[in-house]
């Protein structure tokens, strides 16, 4: 098991994130483009590889999100037709979330096996996520996912 923690930086320019290791060692960085259509958001490692690349589709009845994953588009996060409150579905091959994602406490499976826990930290200063990754094979999957989540949530956030 390996723990990572994502926290978004407060005061920068187009949306910056870091992802840490417990011991604070930078793992991979997230930066957002800045005045871009459409909005996108890279995941690269620690040595400036891109492992991911979120994106929100532009022309769409309704919020729809991208996110490939080492160069294969893997997730799709899309808001629902409701009218009381927002919903959101996840579409990937084989992963579910189960829990409250909308407040950042879940889990991953893949294929009906838990690969991941997700906790909001909320004495923090910006947003921070403890990520517990119990299967490192999917380390690149999970990170871009909470990231994609944190970011449907504050595209909703700006759109109320």
């Amino acid at each position: 098991m390996r723990k990572l923690y994502i926290k978004q930086k407060v005061f920068s320019i187009g949306e910056k994130f870091t992802v840490t290791d417990e011991y604070e060692n930078p793992r991979y960085s997230v930066e957002g483009s800045f005045m871009q259509l459409p909005k996108t958001f890279r995941v690269e490692d620690e040595q400036g590889q891109v492992i991911s690349k979120i994106t929100k589709k532009t022309i769409s009845l309704l919020p729809k999100f991208f996110v490939e994953i080492d160069g294969q588009e893997m997730i799709e996060i899309s808001k629902q037709l409701t009218f009381l409150k927002a919903r959101y579905s996840i579409e990937a091959e084989g992963v579910s979330v189960e829990g409250n994602w909308w407040d950042m406490d879940f889990m991953v499976e893949k294929n009906g096996r838990r690969i991941a826990d997700i906790n909001k930290r909320w004495v923090s200063w910006g947003d921070t996520y403890e990520v517990a990754v119990l299967d490192e094979t999917y380390e690149h999957l999970i990170i871009s996912l909470v990231i994609a989540i944190d970011r449907v949530k504050a595209d909703e956030s700006s759109s109320s």
